[in-house]
């Protein structure tokens, strides 16, 4: 990683886009923009189509580092090309925003009220394969459901020592923890999730910092030690299901934590706009999030 990358992700002010649905999430991502599962045969086709519409966005002239710090990656599109240029070279030669990738293989079945990460086997050739092609950091999500002090104290455990091996690599890890919005006791989770990651952070060898991805808390505030913890590099958040409109605000309140959001982000854009509307409308959510995260 290069130190201009990582002092823009540190002192930089701005968001992080999620351009990283996969498999299990693309029909519905391309379903939003308005491409129905007709309109393609086959995962070869969906993902052409996706790629399309990633690449639509990230040439969009709204779609740079002056607003936007970073954006995440699926592994397709990492080894895909935009505009002649892999993906990642694209993003940060092109557009200054540092590039990440989504390195989780999906959720298991729940289990304790969390969903932990499946299996990833071939994680050490995927990060050589992501130092080679200019990455800076990787995401990797699990799911919490309900506060069950055991299964949150797993799906951390999980999450730090999967970071271990990605800070090993020379990467920056995003971990992501993410508590159901929808949850009936998202609060009581939160204190489990935050005692949990305090506790972790100990074990971070001095030098190194990781950063967390995490939902919107419920209560505003909640996470500034974490923001302000000497190895974490940034703490950003999921819109999670909110609207764009309800994720900004409920972000606003949260001094210093920065957005890292897709559907919010993406909900209005379409495939059937103009150029000149896809443009407007996608620097309107960009700008609109931006706001939001440097409150």
């Amino acid at each position: 990683m290069s130190a201009e990358m990582y002092e823009k992700i540190a002192t930089g002010q701005g968001f992080i886009a999620a351009l990283d649905q996969s498999g299990g999430s693309t029909p519905k991502a391309l379903a939003q923009y308005g491409v129905p599962e007709t309109a393609y045969s086959g995962e070869d086709e969906m993902f052409d189509l996706v790629h399309r519409m990633r690449t639509r966005i990230m040439t969009c002239s709204a779609f740079t580092g002056d607003r936007i710090l970073g954006a995440i990656l699926f592994e397709g599109t990492m080894d895909r090309e935009v505009e002649g240029k892999p993906t990642a070279r694209y993003l940060w030669e092109e557009r200054e925003v540092v590039p990440f990738l989504k390195v989780d293989k999906g959720l298991a079945e729940e289990e304790d009220g969390v969903q932990l990460m499946k299996p990833i086997p071939d994680l050490e050739p995927l990060l050589e394969r992501a130092q080679a092609n200019g990455i800076f950091g990787t995401k990797e999500r699990s799911v919490i459901k309900r506060a069950d002090d055991a299964g949150i104290a797993r799906i951390v455990a999980q999450q730090f020592e999967l970071g271990e091996r990605i800070l090993a690599a020379g990467l920056v890890p995003i971990l992501e923890p993410e508590v159901d919005i929808t949850s009936t006791d998202k609060a009581e989770s939160e204190q489990l999730l935050h005692a949990a990651i305090l506790r972790h952070l100990d074990e971070v060898p001095d030098g190194e910092r990781i950063m967390l991805k995490l939902s919107i808390p419920s209560e505003d505030g909640f996470y500034s030690d974490l923001i302000a913890h000497p190895k974490v590099l940034r703490v950003v958040a999921l819109s999670g299901g909110y609207s764009q409109d309800e994720a900004n605000e409920r972000l606003a309140r949260n001094p210093g934590l920065i957005a890292s959001f897709s559907r919010a982000l993406l909900a209005d854009l379409s495939a059937d706009q103009t150029d000149a509307e896809f443009d407007a409308v996608l620097d309107a959510a960009i700008d609109s999030i931006y706001a939001a995260s440097i409150t």
